[in-house]
């Protein structure tokens, strides 16, 4: 679509799938009207295909209320979703289902499942659909600067237009120009661990069951499919990561059986292996006057418990409540009202982070005082029932700062 240079409401830089979650959720909730909110970005995604993409995300039943709230839920195929309805997490120096290990099942907590294993090439596309249908304006093109007044934000996209709006959010991601257009400095640091994914065929059936193992070098995730594979996340120190990716497929096969404690037997890689460098990483500041951050382009967290997309899709459910008390669109950009935003989410976010990164220092240390430590961390949750059902409601986004706005009867 050819946009010429216009005014609007709100333009979020970043067609990824927080950023078109939260234009679709501007014009669900009557935050913006139709054409007053646009999405820029270099490139936009493209239809899935018939593979499963080495990308999945494990949704949680908030993020599954709020993508239904914006008209994302519904488009999704049904074979790129997957309930699954229990978790099984252990140390390498114990048993699956032994005394410090931690099992969730949907059952014990009344609830109809745990979460579901999204595609990430569908559940991008679907995102962007929802937004087409809303009526978000898409401007293929990059961000070449900005300006911010008292009165709006000035953006000349890299195809030479000149837009305006009230409100800038950034959604760029990890390396986010916006961000650094804003002056916002990060913080953080390296795991010097790499991710290994891919999709494995098993002997024994997944169960509908997400399983996890803490090993010395990083976590190994097996995560159900519903064609019966599983997808894998290795997370391994950098030299173990390399030994990995050297190995050939049958090789690799017998290494991930051997890691996974044969707990689904005899592993096979059924797509080619793909890895990416791990870290954490968080915005100084999440709001500028007349900006703010949103997902990746705020927070980077270990990705041991799949809490990523998670925490950026309640930035978005937070931001749109925020933005829903303002009184009407001419209040979007006010520092005040930002600043509410910021508050919620950077504590909400940094403390995920520091659980997420204490809890991949402790699996990793070695030794038996670590050892020692893994298993009655792992034991005492287990035998506990208020803090296991504490557990299992935060992941499921059932308690926190957006429970509230998140429930049926709201959205």
């Amino acid at each position: 679509m050819s946009v010429p240079d216009r005014d609007f409401d709100v333009i979020i830089v970043g067609a990824g799938m927080v950023g078109a979650v939260m234009a679709s959720l501007l014009v669900a909730r009557k935050l913006a009207a139709p054409g007053r909110v646009a999405i820029l970005a270099e490139q936009f995604a493209t239809a899935p295909q018939a593979e499963w993409d080495l990308r999945v995300f494990a949704l949680s039943r908030a993020s599954e209320r709020l993508l239904r709230a914006c008209g994302v839920w519904d488009l999704l195929p049904a074979q790129r979703v997957f309930a699954y309805e229990r978790m099984q997490v252990w140390d390498a120096g114990g048993e699956p289902g032994g005394r410090n290990s931690l099992r969730f099942d949907c059952a014990e907590l009344g609830e109809p499942n745990l979460g579901f294993i999204v595609e990430g090439r569908a559940l991008q596309w679907q995102c962007l659909q929802a937004a087409r249908a809303a009526g978000v304006v898409l401007i293929e093109s990059g961000l070449a600067s900005l300006r911010v007044t008292d009165a709006d934000v000035s953006i000349r996209s890299s195809d030479g237009r000149d837009l305006r709006s009230r409100l800038l959010i950034a959604a760029d991601g990890t390396v986010s120009k916006t961000r650094a257009l804003l002056g916002i400095g990060t913080a953080g640091h390296t795991y010097n661990q790499d991710a290994l994914v891919a999709h494995v065929r098993t002997a024994k059936p997944h169960g509908n069951t997400a399983w996890q193992r803490f090993l010395r070098t990083g976590p190994l995730a097996f995560l159900p499919l519903p064609d019966g594979r599983s997808s894998i996340v290795w997370s391994a120190d950098l030299a173990e990561a390399g030994r990995l990716r050297a190995l050939d497929p049958e090789a690799f096969g017998a290494a991930l059986t051997a890691a996974g404690g044969e707990v689904l037997g005899a592993c096979e890689l059924s797509t080619p292996l793909a890895s990416f460098a791990l870290k954490l990483q968080y915005a100084l500041d999440y709001v500028r006057p007349r900006a703010v951050l949103l997902g990746d382009a705020a927070h980077v967290v270990h990705p041991l418990a799949g809490q990523g997309l998670n925490l950026g899709l309640m930035d978005c459910a937070v931001l749109a409540e925020v933005l829903g008390s303002a009184g009407g669109g001419g209040y979007f950009g006010e520092h005040r009202l930002l600043r509410s935003y910021e508050r919620r989410r950077r504590s909400e976010n940094l403390l995920a982070a520091g659980a997420l990164d204490g809890i991949e220092r402790l699996f990793s240390a070695a030794g038996p005082l670590g050892a020692g430590l893994r298993g009655a961390a792992l034991g005492a949750a287990a035998n506990s029932p208020f803090v296991k059902r504490r557990l299992a409601e935060h992941a499921l986004g059932l308690r926190g700062d957006i429970a509230d706005f998140l429930k049926a009867d709201r959205v």
